[in-house]
Protein backbone atom coordinates (compact mmCIF):
# COMPACT_ATOMS: atom_id res chain seq x y z
CA UNK A 1 0.00 0.00 0.00
CA UNK A 2 2.91 2.33 0.86
CA UNK A 3 4.43 1.98 -2.69
CA UNK A 4 1.34 2.05 -4.38
CA UNK A 5 0.57 5.82 -2.54
CA UNK A 6 4.05 6.82 -3.21
CA UNK A 7 3.54 6.03 -6.93
CA UNK A 8 0.72 7.49 -6.97
CA UNK A 9 2.04 11.00 -5.43
CA UNK A 10 4.64 10.91 -7.91
CA UNK A 11 2.03 10.96 -10.52
CA UNK A 12 -0.31 13.44 -9.21
CA UNK A 13 3.18 15.67 -8.53
CA UNK A 14 3.45 15.21 -12.27
CA UNK A 15 0.40 16.28 -13.82
CA UNK A 16 -0.13 19.19 -11.29
CA UNK A 17 3.38 20.59 -13.17
CA UNK A 18 2.22 19.77 -16.27
CA UNK A 19 -0.88 21.45 -15.92
CA UNK A 20 0.79 24.27 -14.24
CA UNK A 21 3.19 24.75 -17.47
CA UNK A 22 0.69 24.54 -19.83
CA UNK A 23 -1.79 27.01 -17.66
CA UNK A 24 1.32 29.81 -17.76
CA UNK A 25 2.64 28.92 -21.32
CA UNK A 26 -1.60 29.37 -22.31
CA UNK A 27 -1.41 32.72 -20.18
CA UNK A 28 1.86 33.92 -21.80
CA UNK A 29 0.43 33.89 -25.35
CA UNK A 30 -1.73 36.64 -26.29
CA UNK A 31 -3.70 34.21 -29.20
CA UNK A 32 -4.62 31.77 -26.55
CA UNK A 33 -8.62 31.38 -25.13
CA UNK A 34 -8.81 33.39 -21.79
CA UNK A 35 -11.48 30.44 -20.92
CA UNK A 36 -8.85 27.55 -21.72
CA UNK A 37 -6.20 29.10 -19.26
CA UNK A 38 -8.94 29.56 -16.99
CA UNK A 39 -10.11 25.94 -17.19
CA UNK A 40 -6.65 24.67 -16.56
CA UNK A 41 -5.96 26.84 -13.50
CA UNK A 42 -8.80 25.15 -12.22
CA UNK A 43 -7.47 21.62 -12.74
CA UNK A 44 -3.94 22.89 -11.46
CA UNK A 45 -5.95 23.38 -7.63
CA UNK A 46 -8.21 20.05 -8.38
CA UNK A 47 -4.16 18.30 -8.75
CA UNK A 48 -2.92 20.11 -6.17
CA UNK A 49 -5.66 19.23 -3.75
CA UNK A 50 -5.83 15.58 -4.20
CA UNK A 51 -1.63 15.58 -4.69
CA UNK A 52 -1.95 17.23 -0.74
CA UNK A 53 -4.37 14.14 0.55
CA UNK A 54 -2.44 11.49 -0.63
CA UNK A 55 0.61 13.17 0.86
CA UNK A 56 -1.00 13.47 3.98
CA UNK A 57 -2.38 10.11 3.87
CA UNK A 58 1.39 8.58 2.97
CA UNK A 59 2.74 10.46 6.55
CA UNK A 60 -0.27 8.86 8.43
CA UNK A 61 0.96 5.76 6.67
CA UNK A 62 4.40 6.35 8.11
CA UNK A 63 3.85 7.49 11.30
CA UNK A 64 1.88 4.53 12.27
Amino acid sequence: MRTLLIVLLVLAMAATLGVLLFGMIGMASASDDPRRSNRLMRWRVILQAGTLVIAMLLISMLKS
